[in-house]
């Protein structure tokens, strides 16, 4: 397989997009409200999500350049793309439940549709390269974590 550095820079930027729109969904929030509310005590300081999700959005892009690497031998392509696009949108529209709604509730109920889809999507993509599909493992721990974390601090508030 032939390097595409445009391509593997596209679906890269893809991914950073959906972050930055997330961070800008979260940026006012992250200052004014969420300081507010209870938290469990392994809440990890504010500093950290970024670098996180900045490394998560990338290993994503990764999986989805070699995915589409092999796009001509993917027999159902359309609907791996789907579940791809599904996954990211989810991820996006928690940041807007959560930080931008303020609603909690339907953030955890949104989390955990996002995680059952973001195992659906590592799942494809692991049929179609294996390290695709292992490069979800850190996002799928990760999401997990934050389902976690949301569901205490729906019950703490």
């Amino acid at each position: 397989m032939k390097f595409k550095p445009l391509a593997f820079i596209i679906n890269i930027a893809i991914t950073l997009g959906v972050g930055a729109l997330g961070g800008w969904a979260t940026a006012q929030s992250v200052r004014t409200w969420y300081p507010t509310l209870q938290k469990p005590s392994f809440n990890p300081p504010n500093w950290l999500f970024a670098p996180v999700w900045t490394t998560l959005y990338i290993l994503i892009g990764i999986a989805a350049y070699l995915v589409w690497t092999r796009r001509d031998k993917i027999v159902h392509f359309p609907r791996t793309v789907a579940i791809y696009l599904i996954q990211l949108i989810l991820n996006l529209c928690w940041s807007f439940i959560f930080f931008y709604l303020h609603e909690i509730g339907f953030a955890l109920a949104e989390i955990i549709l996002l995680l059952a889809i973001i195992i659906l999507n590592a799942l494809t993509f692991y049929k179609i390269n294996k390290w695709a599909g292992l490069l979800f493992i850190p996002y799928i721990l990760w999401v997990g974590f934050a389902a976690f974390l949301n569901y205490n601090i729906f019950i703490l508030n």
